[in-house]
C-alpha cells in the first residue's frame, strides 16, 4: 500500500509559509527593540541561507519519504538517523502546546476586555489547546488531502493579520510618528545576557523549510516542486518578519510588548488610534486560525518520522502501518497526539501561563536544533557522493556547500546554548532551566533506549 501524492506547488508553498512563518516571532523580536531588525538579517544569513541551500541539495539528492531522517541515515548510518528523527519529532511535542497557547492567548481579543480576564487562567489554556490539537489530529488522520486545507487556510490567515499590521503601522506612523525611538544606535544589537538570550528564538523562527521533505513521497514531482516552493516561501517569510517587526515597534514601546499577545496588542493599539477597532476581533480570529494551521502542518510533517522508523523496525511495526481507508500513518499520528497532550499539562507545572509558554518554546528550540547538527554534518559528508542530473547543487560547488554547512552548524550550536538560559522575568529560574535542560536530555536518553531495544528486537528476527 502506497502513500498518496497530494501536495502540489500551491499546497507546498502554503505549507512552508504556515510552518516556517509564525506571527508570534514578530512580537518576540519586537520586544527586543529596533536592534531586532539587524538580528533578523544576521539570523537569515547565519541559519536561513545555509538551511535553504542544504535542504535544496539534499532533498534533490534523496527525495524519499523521511527527509532529514533519510539524509542522516545516508551519511552516518541507522543510529544517527534514528536520533535525528527522534529529536526532530520530539521537538514538536512541546512546540505544539507552545503554538496552541499562542493561539489561545490571541483568541481572547475576539471577546474584548471581558475575555482578557482569562489571560492568566491555566484551565482555559489547557482546554483550548486540547481542542485545537484534536482538530489537527482528526484532519490529518483522515488524510493530507483533507489536512492540507487546514495548512492552506492557516497560511492565508497569517498573511492577512501581517498585512493589516503593516498597513496600520504605515498609517499610524504618518499620523502620530513612531512609539519606539528609531535612532541609529538603537539598531546596534545589545550584548547583554537579557537580549542575547532571544537570539536563539529568532534563529528558530527561520526553521521549517526542511519540514515538507519528510513527506517526499506525498509531493507531486518533489525534485521540481520543493526548490520552487522553498525559494518563494523564503522570500515572503523574510520580508514579512522584518516589516512586521518594524510595524509593531511603530505601534508600541518595546517595554510594553508581550511575546504571547504582542501581535494583537499592537494591532489593537494601532486600530484604535486610526478608528478601525472593529477589525480587531476579525484579525484575532485569523491569528488563532494561523496558529492552528501551523499545528496541523507540523503535525503532518513530524508524524512521518516515527512512520519511517516503524518501517525500518526501530519502532514497533505498527508505527509503519497505513490506515486501510485513508492511507495515512495513523498510529504515528495518534501516539504523537497523546504525548503532545501530556506536554500541554506538563508545561504548566510549577509556573505561570507565561512561564509555561517560555519553557515550552525553549524545550522546542533545543530538541529542534539537535537534528540540524546532523543535517549540516550530513551535507558536508555527502559531498563525496556523485550528484545525478536532477540534483540542485549549491552555487560554487563543494567548497561553498561545506562553508555554508559549517556556518549553519555554528549558528545552531550557539542557539542551543542560549535556549538553556531562562528569561529575566521568570521567577523560578533554576526550576525553569532544569525543566528545559532536563527534558531535552531525557528526550535524547529515551531515544537511545528505544533505538537499542529496536535493534535487539530486529536481531531476534
Amino acid at each position: 500500500m502506497q502513500l498518496r501524492r497530494t501536495l502540489g506547488f500551491r499546497d507546498l508553498l502554503l505549507f512552508y509559509i504556515v510552518t516556517g512563518f509564525s506571527l508570534r516571532w514578530i512580537a518576540t523580536a519586537a520586544a527586543a527593540g529596533p536592534s531586532a531588525l539587524v538580528i533578523w538579517v544576521i539570523a537569515a544569513l547565519g541559519l536561513f541561507v545555509p538551511l535553504v541551500f542544504t535542504v535544496l541539495e539534499l532533498s534533490s539528492r534523496y527525495p524519499e519519504e523521511g527527509g532529514i531522517y533519510v539524509w542522516s541515515k545516508r551519511a552516518f548510518g541507522p543510529f544517527a538517523a534514528f536520533l535525528t528523527g527522534w529529536t526532530y519529532w520530539g521537538s514538536n511535542l512541546p512546540y505544539f502546546p507552545g503554538l496552541l497557547y499562542f493561539g489561545a492567548a490571541n483568541a481572547l481579543f475576539i471577546g474584548g476586555a471581558k475575555w482578557q480576564t482569562l489571560s492568566s487562567n491555566s484551565t482555559y489554556f489547557i482546554i483550548v489547546s486540547l481542542a485545537g490539537l484534536t482538530i489537527a489530529v482528526v484532519m490529518n488522520v483522515v488524510g493530507l488531502n483533507v489536512g492540507k486545507w487546514l495548512n492552506n487556510v492557516g497560511a492565508l490567515a497569517g498573511w492577512l493579520p501581517a498585512l493589516a499590521l503593516i498597513a496600520f503601522g504605515a498609517i499610524a506612523w504618518s499620523r502620530f510618528g513612531s512609539a519606539t525611538p528609531m535612532a541609529a544606535r538603537a539598531l546596534v544589537p545589545s550584548t547583554s545576557l537579557k537580549d542575547v538570550i532571544f537570539w536563539s528564538t529568532i534563529a528558530f523562527a527561520f526553521g521549517g523549510v526542511e519540514s515538507a521533505s519528510t513527506m517526499g513521497e506525498e509531493i507531486v514531482d518533489a525534485r521540481r516542486t520543493v526548490p520552487r516552493a522553498i525559494l518563494t516561501a523564503g522570500a515572503i517569510m523574510t520580508v514579512l518578519y522584518m516589516v512586521g517587526t518594524f510595524s509593531v515597534l511603530l505601534a508600541m514601546p518595546k517595554e510594553q510588548i508581550s511575546g504571547l499577545q504582542g501581535i494583537m496588542q499592537a494591532i489593537q493599539t494601532m486600530a484604535g488610534r486610526i478608528g478601525a477597532s472593529w477589525m480587531v476581533p476579525i484579525l484575532a480570529a485569523l491569528v488563532t486560525i494561523n496558529a492552528l494551521g501551523g499545528v496541523g502542518g507540523w503535525f503532518a510533517a513530524t508524524a512521518r518520522l516515527p512512520f519511517v522508523a516503524g518501517i525500518d523496525r526501530f519502532l514497533p511495526a505498527a508505527f509503519g502501518a497505513l490506515h486501510p481507508r485513508w492511507r495515512t500513518p495513523y498510529v504515528a499520528l495518534l501516539v504523537q497526539a497523546v504525548i503532545a497532550a501530556l506536554f500541554i499539562w506538563l508545561g504548566q507545572a510549577g509556573t505561570s501561563v507565561r512561564g509555561a509558554y517560555d519553557a515550552l518554546v525553549s524545550m522546542g528550540i533545543i530538541a529542534y536544533f539537535i537534528p540540524f547538527l546532523f543535517m549540516f554534518a550530513a551535507m558536508i559528508k555527502l559531498q563525496r557522493e556523485p550528484a545525478g542530473p536532477g540534483v540542485m547543487r549549491v552555487p560554487g560547488g563543494t567548497p561553498v556547500a561545506i562553508a555554508l554547512a559549517v556556518l549553519g552548524m555554528a549558528t545552531t550550536a550557539v542557539s542551543i546554548v542560549l535556549a538553556c538560559v531562562p528569561p529575566d522575568e521568570e521567577p523560578h529560574k533554576l526550576l525553569a532551566a532544569g525543566k528545559v535542560v532536563g527534558s531535552s536530555l531525557f528526550l535524547v536518553g529515551i531515544g537511545v533506549i528505544v533505538y537499542a531495544l529496536g535493534r535487539r528486537r530486529a536481531a531476534r528476527r
